[in-house]
């Protein structure tokens, strides 16, 4: 059943989206700024040393890396280790994104870790928290960060301001969890309107509800090829080909099935989390194979400069 001669599907339409998942589903006729259909995101680079194995992984396999995020926080790095991992992105012209803030998470409630409270996902609790998120994001931004994670709605909207009234950079890269992942047109494009640059979505959507989605926006679209445990465990190689034809500008990004939850990494988990991030370089790997097979005429953008 779908929704198409239903009343309500011209309510949508009357709101400016479609009244029905498209099928099939259209190609994307937008691009990223060079011209690019795809870039490739490797995730959970948790601090300089992984991110020093994650460029010597990708220069052995010859692998493109266009950005690297991180989920810890920018709260649990150093001002050294924020400059560090900046200057090893700058010198190989890759995108470092860090996440911002404490959350639900890393509070004292408990409702977060409930069956019923995980909706709760990566929230700041209370207006201390969204102080201590938005006085995170100053840190990083005075030490030359311009590229954020952002997991809470009302952290999006302050940031999305704030931006605009010029009290941070115009050219802040504002990037929306996994954990705050978009369903459905209308929600994707409210992270849109509330100052979100690149948007996650979930990584069980069909692809014509992907579709759907690009419709409703222009941000690029980030999209976990391979999720993690935690967000389902989806592998979804072969259809990488559909991914870059109806949802570009896309992110390809590389989760690993049957590894641990690292967050919040440190010292002690180190040598772990650089096996993982080689690995999701390989990952990446076995995804630029797929491409060159099945779609080699789609446009990666080139490594930024």
């Amino acid at each position: 059943m779908t929704s198409t001669g239903m009343l309500a599907a011209s309510w949508l339409e009357s709101l400016g989206f479609g009244g029905s998942d498209p099928v099939p589903a259209p190609d994307s006729a937008l691009r990223f700024p060079d011209g690019g259909q795809y870039r490739i995101e490797i995730p959970s680079t948790e601090g300089p040393r992984c991110l020093s194995a994650v460029l010597d992984e990708a220069a052995k396999r010859a692998v493109p890396v266009h950005r690297v995020s991180q989920g810890s926080g920018i709260m649990l790095m150093t001002d050294g280790e924020i400059t560090e991992m900046l200057a090893i992105g700058a010198a190989h012209n890759v995108e470092v994104n860090l996440f911002i803030g404490p959350r639900a998470t890393f509070d004292t409630g408990a409702q977060a870790f409930s069956p019923a409270g995980k909706a709760l996902g990566l929230s700041a609790r209370g207006l201390d928290q969204l102080c201590f998120s938005l006085e995170d994001l100053r840190r990083g931004v005075d030490l030359g960060l311009r590229s954020v994670l952002v997991s809470d709605l009302g952290t999006l909207q302050a940031i999305g301001k704030l931006k605009a009234m010029g009290h941070l950079p115009a050219d802040l890269i504002i990037k929306t969890s996994v954990m705050m992942a978009p369903a459905n047109p209308i929600s994707a494009r409210i992270l849109e309107d509330l100052g979100a640059t690149t948007i996650n979505i979930p990584s069980d959507l069909s692809i014509s509800q992907i579709a759907a989605i690009r419709q409703a926006i222009q941000a690029p679209i980030d999209f976990y090829v391979e999720a993690p445990d935690n967000i389902g465990g989806f592998i979804r190689y072969f259809e990488i080909p559909e991914l870059i034809r109806v949802a570009a500008p896309i992110y390809l990004k590389f989760g690993l099935r049957n590894a641990p939850d690292v967050y919040p990494s440190g010292s002690h988990l180190e040598n772990t989390v650089i096996a993982l991030s080689r690995e999701r370089v390989r990952r990446a790997g076995l995804a630029m194979q797929t491409i060159a097979r099945y779609c080699p005429d789609a446009a990666m953008s080139p490594v930024r400069s």
